[in-house]
């Protein structure tokens, strides 16, 4: 009797084996089946590459006359408008300009305008520039100095401009005839004042009172583009015939 006993838990226990190794190779078979359906394994994903972000250009007003390579730069610059004094120096839209010890960004000067003239700012959330989709524009900077006024300022650019172009400005040239009327070169000063910006660079905001000139602190900022899209349409043998009323200029056609 004990000798069957022992005989029924043998096979007993090879059944158990035998179902052991039935589950074990469907459960292999089903890890197979499983990988093969979901195709090839896709390669691991790589870790973020940081791109290092390129300082902005600084244009130092302070260095101007010690930094050979800026003084260069400057010059190249200016020569392009056929400029020499009339500014000090012409930055970039997405370069900052640095007076005395106060720097700021030309795009911040250039929001501050937009907003002053009711335009809407819209800016990338990534890299915080506005998105004009236009590139970068240039700008023409002088930096007010004692006993500056703004008409002197402009005028010194307008004569600077006329140079170039061969023809000389008499320093009353500015001034109204006998009869009272203005001049073709005032008219054109006076709407220069409506197409140009004072700012602070110090307080970093933009000035409502043209006329208040403080020394070192204030920029007069031109629009480069805006400014000769102008001046290239005057002929300055007709020069008084220009009309302006405060806000529109009027320029002889040919």
């Amino acid at each position: 009797m004990p000798k069957n006993n022992n005989s029924g838990n043998t096979s007993k226990s090879l059944i158990i084996v035998i179902i052991i190794v039935i589950i074990g190779a469907a459960l292999i078979g089903y890890m197979l089946w499983s990988q093969k359906d979901a195709g090839p394994v896709a390669p691991p994903i790589p870790k973020k590459i940081l791109a290092p972000i390129k300082p902005q250009t600084v244009i130092d007003y302070n260095e101007l006359n010690k930094d050979q390579k800026l003084k260069e730069l400057m010059q190249e610059r200016k020569a392009k408008y056929g400029l020499k004094k009339g500014i000090d120096i012409i930055t970039k839209s997405d370069e900052s300009v640095k007076v005395g010890e106060s720097t700021v960004p030309m795009q911040e000067i250039l929001d501050e305008i937009r907003l002053k003239l009711g335009d809407i700012i819209e800016k990338d959330l990534k890299s915080g520039r506005t998105g004009s989709g236009r590139g970068t524009k240039e700008f023409g900077i002088y930096v007010v100095q004692p006993g500056d006024n703004i008409w002197n300022i402009h005028f010194k650019f307008l004569k600077d401009y006329f140079d170039h172009k061969g023809v000389v400005l008499s320093p009353r040239s500015d001034e109204p005839s006998q009869a009272g009327q203005s001049s073709g070169v005032g008219k054109l000063l006076k709407f220069s004042e409506n197409t140009v910006q004072i700012y602070n660079i110090k307080e970093h905001k933009l000035d409502i009172d043209l006329h208040l000139i403080i020394p070192l602190n204030k920029i007069v900022v031109y629009n480069m583009e805006r400014i000769f899209a102008l001046l290239d349409l005057v002929d300055y043998a007709k020069v008084n015939r220009i009309q302006f009323d405060g806000e529109t200029l009027w320029i002889p056609a040919e």
